[in-house]
C-alpha cells in the first residue's frame, strides 16, 4: 500500500458555523491517520461566491485539507463527502503527479541547457582613461556619393525638359 500526496477541496453549505464544519474535518483526518495517512494542512477559506450556482447555492464555504493516503482511503472520504448534508461540492487532486511531470520538465530543460554552447562574457574595458574612438583606416563601403576605385563617377542630375503644347508656338511668316 503506496502513499501517495493529495488535495482534497470541499465546499459547505455557505450558512455552515465552525461548529459543523470543524467535526467533518476532524472525521477526515481521523479516517486519513487510522488508515495510515497523514495530513499535511487542513485550510478554511471561508465563504466565497461560487463560479456557477450548485444546487440552489451561489455561494460556498471552502476547506482544503492536504494528505497523503493510499487510494481505498481516497474512495472513502470521497464517500463520506457524497453522503453528508452539508457537502455541496467536492474534488479530489492527486498531487504526486504534478510533482512528477514537473522534474520530468525540469530535467528536460537541464539536458537541453547543457547542449547550447555556453556564452563568454567580454571582459569590461579599463575604466580608467576613456578610449579614444577607433576609426577604419580604410573604410569596408564606399561613402555615399564618393565613387569607388575604378569606377566611373555618377552623371550629375538632369533637368527635365519641359516640351510646350503646338498650339502655342507661334506661327512662322510666310514666304512668297
Amino acid at each position: 500500500m503506496s502513499l501517495r500526496l493529495y488535495e482534497e477541496l470541499f465546499i459547505v453549505k455557505p450558512d455552515s458555523t465552525d461548529e459543523l464544519v470543524d467535526p467533518i474535518i476532524e472525521a477526515m483526518t481521523a479516517l486519513i491517520e487510522k488508515d495510515g495517512g497523514k495530513v499535511q494542512s487542513a485550510e478554511k477559506w471561508g465563504t466565497r461566491k461560487l463560479a456557477y450556482q450548485v444546487g440552489r447555492y451561489r455561494e460556498g464555504y471552502y476547506i482544503l485539507l492536504k494528505f497523503e493516503a493510499s487510494g481505498v482511503t481516497i474512495k472513502e472520504i470521497e464517500r463520506r463527502l457524497r453522503v453528508n448534508d452539508l457537502v455541496i461540492k467536492y474534488l479530489t487532486v492527486r498531487l504526486d503527479e504534478e510533482m512528477k511531470w514537473v522534474e520530468k520538465r525540469k530535467k528536460r530543460r537541464e539536458k537541453r541547457a547543457a547542449r547550447k554552447p555556453q556564452v563568454v562574457a567580454m571582459p569590461a574595458a579599463p575604466a580608467a582613461a576613456p578610449a579614444a574612438p577607433q576609426l577604419p583606416s580604410e573604410p569596408s563601403a564606399p561613402a555615399p556619393g564618393k565613387p569607388t576605385d575604378g569606377a566611373p563617377a555618377p552623371a550629375a542630375p538632369v533637368a527635365p525638359v519641359v516640351e510646350t503644347p503646338a498650339a502655342e508656338a507661334t506661327p512662322a511668316p510666310a514666304a512668297e
